[in-house]
């Protein structure tokens, strides 16, 4: 029987939801168990596809295509399962396929309601969820946070999931927050009393608290948590701020989390200590030998989930190179107005990732040019390769006017052009190029070096594309397309010779790093920053 772990939030958002049923993934996965993770989120989008990367943060894409939310990039980081479409449910999809039903007369005429309808079909997506997977655990996180209106469908279909599977084969995890109120000095429990009691209000009650704090919580708090909360003591679970989030597993199995949540489901399981990640990537994620300094330039950096994925990629490498990996944040109009030299000086290498619409266009350009043209390591992502196409093409090949049909439509030389297949697009939601799609790597190219094969599997996110017109031009004058899809012949990567590490790509490679497994990209662009490539 599939054992089911319902993780929500309380007090306020951004708790870190998704990274803790990362990690309690992580340790169920390390004593034996198949676990996949979900994230129910309670807005209304169909996906975060066409939202504002300044309002949701970064888009995640999956294998199979699907366009989620950052948080499954967290679970794909943290557990070896791969996620898929299966793995985010949003209300809009939710509400899309109920009224779908409804249109073609499924229900017989019924009048259709949130309960059972909308739940039902929650509840269905999450079985579905289990057995595409087949999965012995699903962790199912509820996006918002407790009290909110949006989220209360998807909470009531957690209350009746014990009804449906068995209070033995359904846990409820409330993650919430203790404040600490430095001018009494002292930590007030009484949030997350509010909390618990707007939840056991909806018909939950929670099994375990994970509580967010800035302090250590004494036996003295914990024993009022569990009078006020009616959970057991050593359910109460402390989660203090870590150096790095890929301590947090760690944190938990030390205070038994694992065995408490196999308790409740009366499994008994392998032994696990979790050492070989301790070792492999949390003792060298604190104490790095080396340290190094990253441009990444990028119109989106004024929030930090904009460019998650990247963030972490350059982590991982970070890790893989015992370094530390200072990312250094420069948003494209700076360089617009006070030029390359004055921003990119002082760092060791440059990143340009992906992006929509020509604002910050001309900056990202100007710092591929300066990165080239001084011999610096340069790593361009998706819009990051495009950019660098119109660089050299200007800059290299003499084609002033070089530019991409997304940003000027009637530019006399249209190196980046709209895929064939998207010149009849209208609707933008999920009509991209998406997914995973293969690439063959040409022999004797740094792509090869790094990848050491000659096939690779990357995930795309775009409309737009080199335009081959092009290629023996810019063959000629130092460019290399190391990467190509054979079935369309469209280039995938492209390099520029006579530098020590100059790559682009028009796959999103941070989508498959993780912590103990660094994309060899990202591995090889800060290995070339230390110098030891």
């Amino acid at each position: 029987m599939t054992k089911y772990i319902f993780v929500t939030g309380g007090v306020i958002s951004s708790l870190g939801k998704g990274i803790a049923s990362a990690s309690i993934g992580k340790i169920l996965e390390s004593r034996g168990l198949k676990v996949t993770i979900m994230k129910c989120d309670p807005y209304i989008n169909v996906d975060p596809g066409t939202m504002n990367p300044y309002q949701h943060g970064e888009v995640y894409v999956t294998e199979d295509g699907a366009e989620t939310d950052l948080d499954l990039g967290h679970y794909e980081r943290f557990v070896s399962a791969q996620m898929t479409k299966f793995n985010n449910v949003t209300t809009g999809q939710v509400y899309n396929a109920v009224i779908s039903r409804e249109r073609r007369g499924d229900y017989l005429g019924k009048t259709i309601q949130v309960i059972p309808h909308i739940t039902d079909e929650i509840k269905e997506r999450v079985k579905k969820l289990a057995q595409v997977s087949a999965a012995q655990v699903v962790i199912v996180e509820i996006g918002g946070t407790v009290g909110d209106i949006e989220s209360l469908p998807f909470l009531e279909a957690a209350r009746q999931f014990s009804l449906d599977a068995g209070k033995e084969n359904v846990l409820y995890i409330h993650l919430t927050l203790i404040p600490y109120i430095k001018c009494a000095g002292e930590i007030k429990t009484k949030p997350t009393q509010h909390s618990v009691g707007t939840l056991r209000e909806i018909g939950i009650q929670p099994d375990i608290l994970i509580c967010r704090t800035e302090k250590s919580l004494s036996d003295e708090v914990k024993e009022k948590i569990s009078l006020f909360c009616n959970v057991r003591k050593e359910a109460v679970i402390e989660a203090k701020d870590v150096d790095t989030i890929y301590q947090l597993p760690l944190v938990f199995k030390n205070q038994i989390l694992d065995e408490i949540i196999l308790s409740h489901f009366h499994l008994i399981c392998k032994f696990s200590d979790l050492k070989e990640w301790e070792r492999l990537v949390v003792e060298r994620a604190l104490n790095p030998r080396h340290k190094v300094a990253i441009a990444l330039v990028g119109k989106y950096i004024s929030l930090q989930d904009s460019y998650k994925s990247i963030y972490e990629s350059l982590t991982h490498a970070g890790i893989e190179n015992d370094a530390k990996v200072e990312i250094k944040k420069i948003d494209p109009e700076d360089i617009e107005k006070c030029g390359p030299e004055k921003l990119l000086n002082d760092v060791s290498g440059v990143l340009v990732p992906g992006g929509f619409g020509y604002r910050g266009i001309e900056g990202k350009i100007k710092a591929i040019r300066f990165a080239r043209k001084n011999k610096m390591p340069f790593l361009g992502l998706c819009l990051g390769m495009q950019c660098s196409v119109i660089e050299f093409a200007r800059n290299a090949c003499g084609l002033k006017e070089a530019n991409s049909t997304e940003f000027k439509p009637k530019t006399k030389y249209p190196v980046i052009s709209l895929l064939e297949e998207q010149k009849k697009v209208r609707d933008l939601g999920g009509t991209m190029r998406l997914g995973a799609y293969p690439c063959v790597v040409k022999k004797n190219t740094l792509a090869s070096r790094l990848y050491k094969k000659y096939s690779v599997l990357e995930r795309h996110r775009h409309r737009y594309e080199f335009n081959n017109k092009y290629k023996d031009l810019l063959e000629k004058k130092g460019m290399s397309f190391s990467g190509i899809y054979a079935n369309k012949d469209l280039v995938e990567i492209i390099e520029v010779k006579d530098h020590p590490y100059f790559i682009a790509v028009q796959f999103h490679p941070e989508f498959k790093s993780k912590p103990d497994k660094a994309h060899p990209l990202f591995s090889g662009f800060i290995k070339a920053a230390l110098g030891s490539l």
